[in-house]
């Protein structure tokens, strides 16, 4: 379904960023992958698949290591058809501890670095008349948790931003969407799992349940593949006319 299309997803080296590249490579996608983890394992994973793999190690924090990345994926791979802005850093603190520098990060890799992405990629888009923005925003970006204001300030942004770039885009063949994850169980998210047991004394699985029971009704996680599916069908015909959707994959956690 998409093959001949280029995907850039950004913080795609590991966990939900990777889980999205490698579903949307199983659809035939050619696959611009950017983040600090491992980027020869990420790309080994992609190999199987028949489009290309590119990689670019742009900092998110940095506008013009964004508009670089994006050169790369017009010059290696005729430019960028699909974005998927996932970048993300977390730090937690009360509001009155919570560091400028950190507030700073948070929002530059988190909200700012989607902007820029986006700008950079909507020229080739408009030009061919086709492309589709998905913005990884969390159920942060429609509920709030304590200790978490840059993040949650940063992906309510994110939201909104969807909102406005799909009202910019509206009569044009190019959508802009945000999926907004509740737990989603990734390596990041099972070191937390492994500290929580380590210190409570609690089996993994006993570990997990408690802490999906604090905020998920479901008690499951979602996966990155399922994120990644939900990517596709956005890329898909029958979502032409979703646009500025905040799409929230997270057990129920925001309907309470």
């Amino acid at each position: 379904m998409l093959t001949g299309r280029t995907a850039l997803i950004t913080g795609s080296t590991s966990g939900i960023g990777l889980g999205i590249a490698k579903t949307l490579a199983q659809h035939g996608a050619n696959i611009v992958l950017n983040g600090f983890g491992d980027a020869q394992s990420a790309m080994a994973q992609l190999r199987e698949y028949d489009g290309m793999v590119g990689y670019h190690p742009a900092d998110m924090s940095k506008p013009a290591e964004i508009a670089a990345m994006v050169r790369y994926a017009e010059t290696e791979m005729g430019g960028v058809d699909i974005l998927v802005n996932n970048a993300g850093i977390q730090h937690v603190s009360p509001i009155e501890e919570f560091p400028a520098e950190r507030w700073d990060a948070v929002i530059a890799v988190n909200l700012s670095s989607a902007f820029h992405a986006m700008q950079c990629v909507l020229p080739h888009m408009r030009a061919r008349r086709w492309g589709r923005i998905i913005n990884i925003a969390s159920v942060h970006g429609l509920v709030a948790s304590v200790h978490k204001a840059a993040y949650v300030a940063a992906k309510h942004g994110l939201v909104g931003l969807t909102k406005v770039a799909a009202l910019e885009t509206a009569t044009t063949g190019i959508t802009v969407n945000a999926i907004c994850p509740g737990w989603v169980l990734t390596p990041l998210v099972q070191r937390q799992v492994d500290a929580r047991a380590a210190a409570g004394g609690l089996s993994n699985e006993e570990a997990k349940r408690q802490l999906l029971a604090e905020k998920q009704p479901s008690l499951q996680f979602t996966t990155p593949d399922q994120l990644g599916e939900l990517a596709v069908f956005l890329c898909s015909p029958a979502a032409d006319n979703i646009r500025g959707a905040s799409l929230n994959v997270d057990g129920g956690w925001a309907a309470q």
